[in-house]
């Protein structure tokens, strides 16, 4: 059989260190199951060299610090690099898989340019980019264009959650999109030792199972007002960990005047953690997970704490529900609502604990393995 080239954009690349796409790009490359199948990853770097890794070539992108533009400008350099490579070795039907839509108001012009060379663009529409607050008015209006352009131009577009398939089809339904659903992957972690843990909880001044966590970017639409507003008023005596990109920034300084939160001891601002079995390790110990995303897919963070922590608060939208169904609680953004939520699961029986642990790890294994994705992948490359 004839080697299939899948040429990757709009990731970070990889060796991957955080993030959704670059992930999700790792797992896609390294759990590759069909040998005939060639990915070729851009990556974001400061030198246009290239290297193999998990068999895959990937090109580096040097990319000038120009500010807001920097990621449009990263993705139309790798476009135009794929466009130069396929021609130089003659590669008939290759698959462009965009992530992202940032370079929708281009994809008219790449999607024409690579039919010629007998190539399929497909693109990965992630969440809802316009609806986040932290963007201004005309990036709002900007990332809404690119996403129409995107549905009317792309051969496909693969969406990982069932919800923004739906919107996509709805949405821009004059233009009939090719839409298909491939969620997002996770797996059932499991870690044999606890001393990351140990000298963690000791660093930070936190007991292993008394305390509530919350892991997710620091941007307004994650509902990090609610929460802590919610878990001050709450009865319980256990910290709310934080494991954020906290800068002492506006957003930051906003919240602790709407909040008061640095006049509760409770809550603990605790950074980053990119140490993967340390996180695992802080997931599994939380006694419950507090999950307010309401923009965007199918979340990594959710899949995760689905994975690992026996008790998960999810804020009630569509795409949460979608993914844990039956395995978590849910909290909608009501005066009383999240601080109801957190009192009652702490009377929660071990019997009841144990209901929602299997249930959110049955979705896990059922729906969202990573085995289960890459085939999907891999039939429609």
């Amino acid at each position: 059989m004839d080697e299939k080239n899948v040429f990757i954009i709009g990731s970070n690349g990889i060796p991957a260190n955080y993030g959704g796409f670059e992930t999700f790009v790792e797992n896609l490359t390294a759990r590759k199951i069909d040998k005939n199948i060639k990915y070729h990853v851009a990556c974001l770097s400061k030198s246009n060299n290239e290297f193999e890794y998990n068999e895959s070539r990937c090109f580096n992108v040097k990319v000038p610090n120009i500010g807001a533009a920097k990621a449009e400008y990263y993705d139309l350099v790798a476009l135009e690099r794929t466009i130069k490579y396929i021609k130089k070795n003659n590669i008939k039907n290759a698959t462009i898989y965009i992530l992202g839509t940032g370079v929708g108001l281009f994809i008219n012009i790449y999607v024409k340019r690579f039919h010629k060379l007998a190539a399929k663009v497909y693109v990965n529409p992630d969440g809802l980019e316009w609806k986040r607050d932290k963007w201004n008015a005309i990036l709002k209006k900007f990332f809404k264009v690119c996403e129409k352009q995107m549905a009317k131009h792309a051969d496909l577009l693969i969406c990982d959650s069932i919800n923004i398939e739906k919107y996509i089809k709805e949405e821009y339904k004059k233009y009939k999109p090719h839409t298909t659903f491939i969620a997002y992957g996770s797996e059932l972690s499991k870690t044999n030792t606890i001393n990351k843990l140990v000298n963690w909880c000791i660093e930070k001044n936190i007991k292993r199972n008394e305390y509530y966590l919350i892991v997710g970017r620091f941007v307004p639409e994650n509902n990090y007002e609610t929460m802590i507003k919610e878990f001050i008023k709450s009865n319980t005596k256990k910290d709310l960990v934080i494991i954020t990109n906290v800068e002492k920034n506006k957003f930051y300084e906003e919240l602790k005047e709407k909040t008061n939160f640095d006049k509760d001891k409770r809550i603990k601002f605790v950074g980053t953690v990119y140490d993967k079995e340390l996180l695992t390790q802080i997931r599994t110990n939380a006694y419950a997970y507090i999950h307010g995303h309401e923009v965007g897919g199918t979340n990594p963070s959710l899949l995760e704490a689905l994975s690992t922590t026996k008790l998960n608060l999810l804020l009630d939208v569509g795409f949460n529900r979608e993914v844990a169904k039956a395995g978590a609680i849910y909290w909608n953004k009501e005066e009383g609502n999240l601080k109801n939520a957190i009192n009652k699961i702490e009377k929660i029986t071990e019997e009841e604990k144990e209901k929602y642990e299997n249930l959110s790890k049955e979705r896990i294994k059922e729906e969202y393995n990573w085995n289960k994705i890459i085939t999907n992948y891999e039939e429609i490359f």
